[in-house]
């Protein structure tokens, strides 16, 4: 008879999982302050940039379902560690990439599988074996909330490299921070998995694959995640050229991004607290809802510092926290046993929207010299996903057990 693996420490499974997404998510989100130096100094379109990042998101994506599979099997440890080297090798080769090819390789390809190691769905896998049900969405709420103030801290501090060091001796600074993950992922090693004692599964992975793909509400929240990838991507890379566009300083736009870090800490907890309580099917309609209304209101309104920064602020309270809800409700659905690889293929169709969305920001910008066109699709998109999260269905599906 065979014991159940003893939980990990709540408090560290916190600790370790809020740094690792702190630092991969911080790095990540200040790439936008990038796109200016490396084009001018590369002599690229943005569109080349936009296309390196579209990329990244892809990547992430795809190796995201299979950065999950080996961590439900194996265990976060051994996949963040590999997504720390990878991380800190991208980052690399995107300060020395000297040709579009070569920085689509390392800023998109490694960089994106990087990311995929280091984030949400490995460290929600581990959260979702090891916290009890009753206090899951709460803490995935602090872990987004982790990853938001990673973004308030270091998209200033890539901006304050770049302004002393150069942008690609920052980038270089960047990676030796990167590896600073793979120490952290010791505190995410769980001794039951892959090894002799790990728990036996009453799913294949082909079998609750197919469960969650013919469950429309699985269907439904990868469409409302799409459309989150699209609308944080466009703007999170695009913000900084836009302001800059309309003739605002650069330190407008490097407030901007650390204001929305900032304001997310508060908003994704606050998600994750609301989603022990109330349906996150309504959490997540609020959200995209309400990320329709602040972007018109920001187009609407006279352009000013004041009005970039109340915008900052709000989308801030938006920005991540449809990632508490999300996962949390696949996990009440589905269980912990595929979390991070379910949680992979959500995350997936969340790239793919962030592949179109910083994609078509470049795209269209160069061709219309604008980046009104892809405001107004966030802005319709949001509409549609508030939309299509109303019908989900969050009961926790009831399996008929095999009988002996």
């Amino acid at each position: 008879m065979s014991s159940r693996p003893t939980p990990l420490s709540l408090t560290q499974v916190l600790i370790c999982g809020a740094a690792i997404v702190t630092l991969s998510m911080g790095v990540r989100h200040g790439f936008g302050l990038w796109l200016a130096p490396v084009t001018q100094a590369r002599g690229w379109t943005r569109e080349t940039f936009s296309f390196a990042l579209a990329i990244q998101n892809l990547s992430w994506g795809v190796t995201g379902i299979f950065a999950g599979m080996l961590a439900d099997r194996l265990g976060a440890f051994r996949v963040i560690v590999g997504g720390a080297v990878l991380y800190a090798l991208g980052l690399l080769g995107m300060a020395f990439a000297d040709s579009p090819l070569t920085f689509a390789a390392t800023t998109g390809v490694l960089i994106g599988m990087a990311q995929a190691g280091t984030t949400y769905a490995v460290v929600y896998g581990v959260i979702g074996r090891n916290v009890d049900p009753q206090r899951r969405s709460w803490a995935m709420g602090v872990a987004a909330a982790a990853g938001s103030f990673g973004q308030f801290l270091m998209v200033p501090t890539e901006g304050f490299l770049i302004s002393q060091l150069g942008w690609q001796q920052a980038l270089m600074a960047l990676a030796m921070a990167a590896l600073l993950m793979a120490p952290l992922a010791w505190g995410l090693r769980e001794p039951g998995l892959g090894g002799i004692g790990s728990p036996k599964r009453e799913q294949s992975i082909a079998q609750a694959l197919t469960e969650a793909f013919r469950y429309p509400s699985f269907q439904l929240l990868m469409a409302g995640y799409f459309v989150c990838g699209f609308q944080v991507v466009f703007i999170g890379v695009h913000l900084p050229s836009y302001l800059r566009d309309k003739g605002l300083s650069p330190q407008v736009a490097s407030y901007a991004l650390a204001l929305i870090g900032l304001f997310n800490v508060f908003g994704t907890y606050a998600s994750g607290v609301l989603g022990q309580r109330l349906q996150k099917k309504n959490i997540l309609a609020f959200i995209y809802l309400a990320r329709a209304v602040a972007i018109s209101l920001f187009l609407l309104a006279p352009l000013t510092p004041f009005s970039v920064y109340v915008f900052a602020s709000v989308m801030g309270l938006l920005w991540l926290s449809t990632v508490p809800p999300t996962n949390a409700a696949v996990a009440q659905i589905f269980g912990v046993a595929h979390l991070s690889m379910l949680s992979g293929f959500v995350f997936f169709s969340h790239q793919i929207g962030s592949f179109l969305g910083v994609w078509l920001g470049g795209y269209l910008y160069d061709r219309t010299g604008s980046y009104d066109i892809v405001w107004y699709i966030a802005i319709a998109l949001g509409v549609f996903a508030a939309l299509i999260n109303l019908p989900v269905r969050e009961a926790g599906i009831v399996r008929a057990r095999a009988s002996a």
